[in-house]
């Protein structure tokens, strides 16, 4: 046992050590049927030659915090563990291709299988990018597969790229640097700087040129994403595994976060899998993506649910101790405003869906509305309305630190709000927020962004969930209305959430959040190469005709 992993065993509140011992055979050389070969290392306990095996494949290195985290520390608790470098990073041959990652998969379970101390069965297991070369294999990987740790990831890569159809322009960008850069010296130390050297970029023009401006040469990674923007594009199949979900069969263990930027899809996920009759277990705490407190519970997590699995011990024990403890309740989620976990049967608990009416004073009421002119603000893509916190790939409020005030953004022209009178009672929601808007704009290239807050009684707003759509013209569910205004769904993040009495609830509207996603030029010229930019006039209806709604899943309150 070394010295870190005791203090992160600690820390992190690990099962106890069973083995202090950990043996490393390092670069294991793995041909690719093109002849490729990639890279691992073999995390041995003492003893466990033929120990229970959990496959990690990583681009992000093996002699780092992962494989601290995910080799040497599991392995301290009896698991054997494989941790791969991904084509094209950290000593493995070939280029990096973000998420084709089946055949190398595959290449490297059949592998695998003809190796002398391999146990005849394995699990997966990691966080992100780690977890969508889980679901890259998962269809095909056959009924050696046992398990799988699927943690702030998902299936389908498109979906979190595109939110709403909007480009996910910071996280996006990040990740490419972080990816070019990664295997720098002192990469780690270099990231804060180079989050203050992205930030002036975000603001340039065309899109296609920042991957130069960024890295200081063309990425064919970044040209792909700003190029193959449709869900429905080609170059998506091979790189989407969610039809996965109907078919899978084995243990699943999903941890999110209510702020991590794959949490809707790890949602859906988890519900094709409650749909195909599969019982997963779910864990989502108060984290964003690179939250220190969310990987400590990922990696404390991982460690009971693969252990009790491969151990053929799936009892049920709350205690946490030794091998086979797996919780009682297959769904925990922390509510945010109470500060408390709850223990669930499943997700989305029973909800009543409540419509909380858009006001023509800027009121958010259960009421219907009446009569009145609708609230009008004017976009201007040269000036866009900024992000103010958010689900984005480096956390952007500091751990420890309060969630951004949203009262700034909202004193903005182009930001509307919407807000209700003081609650008499706490009221608790739990599932799927919507924003159903009836809007009108002079453009057919737009977005519209909402976000709901919980302003307390000093006026304090703080985000709770938000999401966006991007509208353009032709058939579909954004056409036009007879009277030319268009009725719009935003699918807010998914929140656990209870106002407490004496606060109000409110409603943002405006058409982006900047740079978290792209904005919208409003001109229709291709993402990659849009330059023209032209304002937005926009309009908001809330009468008798058009009443536009906040859609609450209720559960008490």
């Amino acid at each position: 046992m070394t010295v870190l992993s005791r203090f992160l065993g600690n820390a992190m509140k690990l099962p106890p050590a069973q083995s202090h011992a950990v043996k490393v055979e390092r670069n294991l050389a793995i041909p690719m049927p093109d002849g490729v070969v990639l890279l691992a290392d073999r995390f041995i306990p003492a003893g466990g030659a033929n120990a229970p095996l959990v496959l990690v494949r990583s681009p992000y290195g093996r002699k780092n915090m992962f494989g601290t985290l995910f080799g040497t520390m599991f392995a301290e608790r009896g698991l054997q563990v494989l941790v791969q470098s991904c084509r094209g990073t950290f000593g493995s041959g070939g280029e990096f291709d973000p998420f084709e990652e089946t055949q190398d998969g595959l290449a490297t379970v059949a592998w695998l299988r003809k190796q002398e101390w391999y146990p005849g069965s394995f699990a997966t297991c990691g966080p992100s990018y780690l977890g969508m070369v889980q679901w890259a294999i998962a269809a095909q990987a056959g009924p050696d597969l046992k398990a799988m740790a699927l943690l702030v990831t998902t299936s389908d890569p498109q979906a979190t790229f595109y939110d709403g159809g909007s480009y996910t322009l910071e996280t996006s960008l990040v990740w490419l640097n972080l990816v070019a850069h990664q295997e720098r010296r002192f990469a780690i130390l270099r990231q804060a700087r180079d989050g203050r050297r992205l930030a002036p970029l975000f603001g340039q023009l065309p899109l296609g040129d920042l991957d130069v401006a960024a890295i200081g040469r063309k990425s064919s990674m970044w040209q792909n994403w700003l190029t193959h923007t449709a869900a429905e594009d080609p170059f998506w199949s091979s790189r989407r595994w969610s039809s996965a979900c109907s078919s899978l069969s084995v243990p699943v263990s999903f941890v999110g976060g209510w702020h991590d930027i794959f949490l809707p899809g790890q949602l859906r996920d988890y519900a094709a899998l409650r749909a195909a009759g599969q019982e997963p277990y779910l864990l989502i705490g108060p984290w964003q993506h690179t939250d220190q407190d969310g990987m400590a519970a990922s990696v404390r997590e991982s460690v009971e649910f693969l252990r009790a699995v491969l151990s053929d011990d799936g009892s049920d024990d709350s205690s946490g101790a030794g091998a086979g403890a797996l919780r009682a309740s297959r769904v925990r989620v922390y509510v945010g405003g109470a500060g408390q976990w709850r223990d669930l049967p499943d997700w989305p608990p029973p909800s009543t869906e409540r419509r909380w009416h858009l006001q023509a004073d800027g009121g958010l009421s259960p009421s219907l509305p009446e009569a009145g002119a609708p609230s009008r603000y004017v976009y201007d893509p040269a000036d866009p309305t900024p992000s103010v916190g958010g689900p984005v790939l480096s956390a952007s409020v500091p751990r420890g630190s309060v969630p951004p005030d949203n009262r700034e953004l909202e004193a903005r022209a182009d930001v509307l709000t919407f807000t209700s009178p003081a609650l008499t009672a706490p009221l608790e929601v739990m599932g799927q927020v919507c924003a159903e808007l009836i809007v009108q704009s002079s453009l057919e290239y737009t977005d519209f962004f909402a976000r709901m807050c919980d302003v307390d009684p000093d006026g304090r707003s703080t985000g709770v969930c938000d999401g966006i759509v991007r509208l353009s013209p032709g058939p579909g569910e954004s056409a036009p209305e007879a009277d030319g205004t268009t009725r719009v769904r935003i699918e807010l993040w998914p929140t656990a959430y209870a106002f407490k009495a004496g606060h109000r609830v409110r409603l943002q509207v405006s058409s982006g959040a900047h740079p978290r996603y792209a904005r919208n030029p409003g001109s229709g010229e291709p993402l990659l190469s849009a330059t023209t930019l032209v304002s937005a006039q926009q309009e908001v209806f809330h009468d008798a005709e058009h009443p536009s709604a906040l859609v609450l899943p209720v559960t008490s309150g």
